[in-house]
């Protein structure tokens, strides 16, 4: 860790974080925190939800984005400002700098949803699409950054950057001034160092967790190894915290202020995007359920716990398959497929055995041309609502019973 980073840390301080808030107001909306039974059973803690993907732009990023370009010289406002993004922080700088006066550039990788590619320019930035990955995007926006005179806005580390996103934990202390832990997630750690930040600041007493993708752990793989690390691959469902490699400023800030980090499944993701869905009507992207994920991973209990949502931008396509995932994940839908004599009321006999088992038949493909290595026979493949992988063993059974031999397809 160098002097200079060294120097930056030690000076911050938490009226830094309350001129961040000052600059916020008006701009950024102070979402309202909401007590959630569901997710406080299911952790064993009292548990409240922290709704960043209601914020304007759908995400936390614009806390960030808006209160670095405010504290550019006229000079540098009247050059632009560049960045590199997976999405979120991209619409950030975009709402801000349009907000400001200031022009945008925004460098994406090709790989981006295209509602957040297509949100980013209708707030009137040129985006420029470029590699498979946040650090292909950010390598391009030097170069252009340097070619064109820009003003680069880092998406996370940046001591602006960062004191931007930790108003929000100004927020969660405001409205449940007893909390007792902050649960935040960690792509490249300037929302974590922000949130780990002004929270210690205010209350040292308050826990601070931070989520991170099992599979794009860059800030666990620095803490361990005492530097900053570049993963080999940064491949997550959490497309907003797909990073590679820590930021330095960032690192040092988790160091001094985050009390550990726990690590969550692409399974537990999606699973818990879709409790998020069916308990409470909110839509969230991967990265902003990894909080929730997190929830049961817990090390202690009976404490008030505040679950930062980070951000919504999800396009249906994504929402659509990440849910049937975790349909299939938790029981709730299963695919079979059965050999049936070719002769008329087979299909009959094993819809009323799915029909006795209360299985509910979403699809049903009997195709004579499916045939088995009997000429006599065909393939019956069928998809059913179900309540738990309890309910598809014993469905399982039942066709057994019938003289089926049941093949599960997922």
């Amino acid at each position: 860790m160098s002097e200079e980073i060294n120097k930056i840390v030690e000076a911050t301080t938490i009226a830094d974080v309350y001129r961040a808030a000052k600059q916020l107001e008006g701009v950024a909306k102070k979402t309202e925190l909401i007590r959630s039974d569901y997710f406080s059973e299911l952790s064993g803690c009292e548990v409240y939800l922290k709704p960043e993907n209601l914020q304007h732009t759908g995400a936390f990023k614009l806390r960030g984005a808006y209160n670095r370009i405010c504290q550019l010289t006229e000079d540098e406002k009247k050059k632009g400002v560049i960045t590199a993004s997976a999405g979120n922080h991209a619409q950030g700088v975009a709402f801000a700098a349009q907000k400001l006066g200031v022009k945008a550039v925004i460098c994406m990788p090709a790989t981006t949803p295209i509602l957040k590619v297509e949100a980013t320019r209708a707030y009137g930035a040129e985006v420029v699409l470029s590699g498979d990955s946040f650090d292909d995007a950010y390598a391009h926006s030097m170069k252009l950054q340097k070619e064109r005179g820009l003003i680069y806005i880092h998406p996370f580390n940046d001591r602006e950057v960062l004191l931007g996103q930790g108003t929000t934990a100004l927020e969660i202390i405001d409205a449940v001034k007893d909390i007792d832990a902050i649960l935040v997630p960690i792509g490249g750690g300037g929302f974590a160092s922000g949130v780990a930040l002004a929270t210690k600041l205010v209350n040292p007493g308050v826990k601070v967790i931070g989520v991170e993708p099992e599979n794009a752990a860059c800030m666990k793989a620095a803490r361990k190894a005492k530097k900053i690390v570049t993963l080999d691959s940064a491949d997550t469902v959490a497309d907003g915290c797909a990073v590679k490699t820590a930021g330095d400023l960032t690192f040092a800030f988790c160091q001094k202020y985050l009390d550990s980090i726990i690590t969550v499944s692409e399974m537990e993701i999606m699973s818990a995007l879709l409790s998020l869905i069916e308990k409470h009507k909110l839509i969230a992207e991967g990265a902003g359920v990894l909080t929730l994920a997190a929830l049961s991973k817990l090390p202690f209990k009976g404490k008030k716990v505040a679950a930062i949502v980070s951000g919504g931008n999800i396009d249906i396509s994504t929402i659509s398959a990440l849910i049937d995932k975790a349909l299939i994940a938790r029981g709730r839908v299963f695919c079979f497929a059965v050999g049936l004599p070719d002769k008329p009321g087979q299909l009959l006999n094993v819809a009323n055995i799915l029909a006795g088992e209360n299985a509910n038949v979403i699809k049903l493909d009997h195709n004579q041309a499916k045939v088995t290595d009997s000429f006599k026979k065909v393939i019956l493949e069928v998809t059913v609502e179900t309540e738990s992988h309890r309910h598809i063993d014993r469905i399982i059974r039942a066709l057994n019973r019938g003289g089926y031999e049941v093949e599960k397809i997922y």
